[in-house]
């Protein structure tokens, strides 16, 4: 089970420029579990001897007992934190908890929760899953676990409780909405996988959409087998997206541009401190397919190894890149292993794209860096670009621009939400609205659609939580530029709770303005790859299913 990465109670300062450091933004150059680190040294260093003063001194001293562990580990921190914002260091729980997620698996129930309303709340369980099994379902609120009340435990301490080894029993009791009584269940823990490809399926007869949310160990393989099915359906055209990918494991950025560059093309290099550490990573050739049109969809969030993609496929005139500049993150770290269990992602190079460009960006500013504001995030870097980045070019001769991410060939802004419509979603009433009109209306449809008495039915919802706004929601909503995006997020939840996670992000789709520009784009994507333009025609309607 995985944590809503929504929820506040996860928004302390330092966890979160944790997790921006090391789950948002990092190319493990090391591999999964990378070599051991072993200590280096220097006796007879003064400053070393120094430090070992400082830290006895203050551990006999101090007015309270202290843990040695905590103090070494603080001031690692402190030492690493004048370097750049990715050289981090992971004490045991969690470097533990990175290679897990690197491993694309996890034993447990297959769960996602958050806090709602102080409660411990199934938000979806994963597909397959022993609790989809057993009939958990979005809204479900754990009360107990193993008999034990967990409402003051942070979601951290309840996950920790939830996981556990293969085969292993965990009691839970659910309080589900509608029903009066609480159910008792035993769930037996298994293997979980956390999918790199969250979704792929067919937009229209001929053009499949794949959205990949990260690079873990599993990703090309599952890329392999996904392609694979995709082929035999008739997939003529593909929209990659990258949108909101952090990026993770380098050889998987490697493998998974491999689909679509030619043998021996350059995907990446890596330099060090002085041009012979020089790494140049090149197609292996094992999986290249025939080439179709692709347009891939990037934005801010998409960091590291997506890219990496992003700038090999551009750079090579493979795929027309559309939607916002990527993140901007050209350093790789290697990760090393402690003695203790702990763990040390240090930066040791930079990445460049197949045409020489870093494309890292300024990180003076750390905490800028890490959460820009949303002046930045919704900026067009790439019209900007001839004036302050430097010029290269692709294959073709086309001009491409290296510093501050990958600027799309196409750039599509999506318009800021109201603050309407960004409370609805920041305090999860969508999700709560779904759950409760679920247990009021059991036949809810595939093709359901928002009437107007499902509307007021929403509008007395949210009126009844009278801290949310100042004016009526009805009156809110009929001051809303896209009142299509209320619609359509009551839908989406629905659809979730119901049918399951991949009808519900169907219906976020047909809202998304970058994918609908993307679709009109295959022509150009196949011009540019020296693809007969026949295959790129076709019907560009988003099916509904």
């Amino acid at each position: 089970m995985t944590q809503n990465p929504m929820d506040p109670n996860r928004q302390t300062k330092r966890r979160l420029l944790l997790a921006v450091v090391t789950l948002a933004g990092t190319t493990l150059f090391g591999g999964l579990f990378g070599p051991t680190l072993f200590a280096i040294s220097d006796a007879s260093n003064p400053a070393l001897r120094e430090y070992a003063d400082l830290l006895m001194t203050t551990k006999a001293w101090y007015a309270d007992d202290l843990a040695s562990d905590k103090l070494v580990y603080s001031s690692v921190h402190g030492m690493l934190g004048s370097l750049d914002p990715h050289t981090n260091f992971l004490e045991p729980e969690e470097y533990g908890a990175m290679q897990e997620k690197q491993r694309g698996s996890f034993f447990g129930l297959g769960i996602i929760i958050s806090k709602r309303n102080g409660k411990v709340t199934v938000i979806t369980p994963v597909e397959g899953s022993p609790a989809e099994r057993l009939g958990i379902r979005a809204g479900d609120i754990i009360d107990r676990i193993e008999g034990e009340a967990i409402d003051d435990l942070a979601v951290d301490a309840v996950v920790k409780k939830l996981k556990g080894p293969k085969g292993t029993k965990v009691r839970i009791t659910i309080v589900r909405p509608g029903l009066g009584e609480p159910l008792e269940m035993t769930v037996t823990r298994a293997e979980i996988p956390t999918n790199s490809v969250a979704f792929a399926f067919f937009l229209d007869e001929e053009t499949a959409y794949v959205r990949l949310k990260d690079f873990t160990q599993t990703t090309v393989p599952e890329m392999l087998e996904t392609w694979t099915k995709l082929e035999k359906q008739g997939m003529k055209r593909l929209v990659l997206d990258l949108r909101g990918n952090p990026g993770g494991l380098l050889d998987q950025a490697i493998g998974l541009s491999d689909f679509f560059l030619r043998k021996g093309e350059k995907v990446v290099f890596t330099r060090g401190r002085n041009a012979s550490s020089e790494q140049v990573f090149n197609a292996p050739g094992r999986n290249t397919k025939p080439r179709i049109p692709v347009v891939v969809l990037i934005n801010k969030g998409s960091a590291s190894a997506a890219e990496i993609v992003a700038g090999a496929l551009q750079d090579h005139d493979r795929g027309l890149i559309v939607g916002q500049t990527s993140w901007g993150k050209g350093l790789v770290q290697s990760v090393y292993t402690l003695t203790d269990g702990a763990g040390l992602a240090l930066t040791t190079a930079k990445y460049y794209t197949p045409a020489g460009r870093c494309i890292q960006r300024d990180y003076k500013e750390v905490l800028e860096y890490l959460i820009p504001g949303e002046e930045e995030l919704d900026s067009d870097e790439s019209e900007a670009a001839p004036d302050r980045r430097t010029l290269f070019r692709t294959d073709s001769g086309r001009n491409v621009y290296g510093g501050g991410g990958i600027a799309p060939d196409v750039s599509v802004k999506v318009d800021p939400l109201s603050r309407f419509t960004a409370g609805l979603f920041a305090r999860g009433v969508f999700f709560e609205f779904a759950v409760d009109y679920r247990t009021r209306n059991m036949a809810i449809p595939r093709g359901f659609q928002v009437s107007d008495e499902v509307r007021s039915d929403f509008f007395k919802f949210v009126d009844s939580r009278p801290t949310l706004f100042e004016k009526p929601a009805k009156e809110m909503y009929a001051a809303e530029k896209d009142s299509g995006i209320v619609d359509r997020a009551i839908r989406e939840e629905l659809m979730n709770a119901v049918y399951g996670r991949e009808t519900g992000y169907r219906v976020l789709l047909e809202g998304d303005p970058q994918l609908k520009a993307a679709l009109g784009l295959f022509p150009e994507a196949a011009k540019l790859a020296g693809i007969p333009e026949a295959d790129a025609a076709g019907d560009h309607k988003l099916a509904k299913k």
